[in-house]
């Protein structure tokens, strides 16, 4: 077992050149994926996976080595090989002690990997009918499940060793409806760091009823108008926006190169001040949750703007090495051993306010009600952005009135932050895989009821 290698000699020989830090990161991980299109299964893949990836810095430059081959020996012989990629210079001293950390619960009620296949396929077959049930415009269906037990260890050269055992379950639904010429596409996922207990809170059919009905409605709905418009984001509809457009340029390597719109601001107002984002990866079960880090830092939560100001970025260890005054706040994270650690959210959200969400609606006579965020861009650099919605409607009348597709929500983070003027006090999640430098990660993001009184709405009137 890896926790019983010599990690000072390990690290010893690493840093033998020079260097002021080294860790490795250990994975063996186990997956099972299910996919249903066009009424078939058409895949069952199940696969295991080790490797070790040795990281070394060195005048704040990280050079990076990995491989499948985990024996001691071959862990030396990748030590060597990343010493010789490390500038020369005096190496630090390295521990001599490395007692192992105590766990973080992240126990499981029924690991996926003591359901038969068949079991899995069941959901998905299940889902896969219910998408089709709704309605005969329902022409493709595709369902993907996922599960997932990676168990980790990371140990660095200041002493540290810690494991972790972790288990993602997912379900997806994607579904077509046509009429016509037109064609509208329905989503829904379901899934978090958790076993096969999912489906015990988590009907596969009203997932995919979900995803067939949003595909249905689009076909069914009028162009959106387009202009200038108060718009309120419901829970439900996720928390794209604030991942997107705010998350990924309150994160260290963005914000402390200068590459953000938020970038030396800390201490200053950048929202409303009924406003506050945090970042948690202590959350029970969701998506992004951890026990460690990828770099062996305990998961934290992280106030990122409290009442509309600025109270700091997430950072990882190399970020909290180059700035002085910033220390990592546990959001190092890595897609496999093939990666090196780099700043990323885990679970972020808008925290909940006082008010409720219907009277917001109520109090909004006018508008567009965005029930399900799609996908979009933004500018980290100056904070613009531009995002889809998947499912919305008119307001009339402080109701809830036609529902719309082909609407676009454009702005600028900062400036929309600033103008929202009522939050309610429920929070709903979305779920997703986080794409950055080659790399994805499991996330979650959030948001209460929220009301932006003015902002672009692109669309078609009709």
């Amino acid at each position: 077992m890896i926790t019983n290698y010599p990690f000072e000699k390990i690290f010893g020989t690493v840093l033998k050149k020079g260097g002021s830090f080294a860790d490795i990161y250990y994975e063996s991980s186990k997956i099972c994926s299910i996919v249903c299109d066009d009424n078939k299964i058409e895949k069952v893949i199940t696969g295991t996976d080790a490797g070790v990836g040795l990281r070394a810095i060195a005048g704040l430059k990280t050079s990076y080595a990995y491989g499948n081959r985990c024996s001691e020996a071959d862990v030396l012989a990748l030590a060597q090989d990343l010493a010789n990629a490390v500038e020369a210079g005096s190496g630090p001293p390295v521990a001599k002690d490395y007692p192992l950390g105590p766990p973080a619960n992240l126990q499981v009620s029924i690991a996926p990997d003591t359901v038969e296949t068949a079991g899995k396929v069941a959901v998905v077959r299940e889902a896969n009918a219910a998408a089709r049930a709704i309605d005969p415009r329902v022409r493709q269906v595709k369902v993907v499940y996922a599960d997932k037990r990676q168990k980790v260890v990371m140990a660095n050269s200041e002493g540290l060793l810690v494991e972790e055992d972790r288990t993602y379950t997912l379900l997806v639904v994607q579904a077509v409806a046509a009429e016509k010429d037109l064609i509208q596409t329905g989503y829904e996922p379901a899934g978090g760091l958790m076993g096969f207990e999912l489906f015990d809170d988590v009907d596969p059919a009203r997932v995919a009823e979900t995803a067939a009905r949003r595909s249905v409605r689009s076909l069914e709905a009028r162009k959106a108008p387009g202009g200038v418009m108060p718009v309120v984001l419901s829970s439900d509809a996720g928390g794209t926006m604030i991942h997107e457009a705010v998350g990924h340029g309150l994160e260290a390597d963005l914000a402390l190169e200068g590459l953000s719109v938020y970038s030396g601001r800390i201490g200053e107002s950048v929202a409303s001040r009924v406003i506050t984002v945090v970042d948690d990866a202590r959350m029970p079960q969701r998506r992004g949750s951890y026990g460690y880090d990828d770099e062996g830092v305990p998961a934290q939560r992280t106030v990122l703007v409290e009442k509309g100001v600025l109270k700091g970025y997430l950072c990882d260890r190399l970020y909290a090495m180059r700035f002085d005054g910033i220390s990592t706040t546990g959001n190092g994270r890595r897609q496999s051993y093939k990666h090196h650690p780099i700043v990323r959210m885990s679970n972020t959200f808008i925290a909940p306010g006082e008010e409720d969400p219907a009277a917001i609606l109520q109090n909004t006579p006018e508008g567009i009600l965005v029930k399900k965020m799609g996908g979009g861009q933004v500018n980290t650099v100056n904070g613009d952005f531009v995002f889809e919605v998947s499912e919305g409607y008119l307001i009339r009348n402080g109701q809830m009135g036609d529902p719309i597709r082909g609407a676009t929500l454009t702005g600028n983070g900062p400036q929309v932050l600033k103008s929202i003027d009522r939050v309610g006090n429920d929070l709903g999640f979305g779920i997703g895989t986080c794409g950055k430098d080659g790399q994805g990660v499991p996330v979650a993001d959030a948001q209460p009821t929220l009301r932006i009184p003015q902002i672009v709405v692109g669309g078609a009137a009709g």
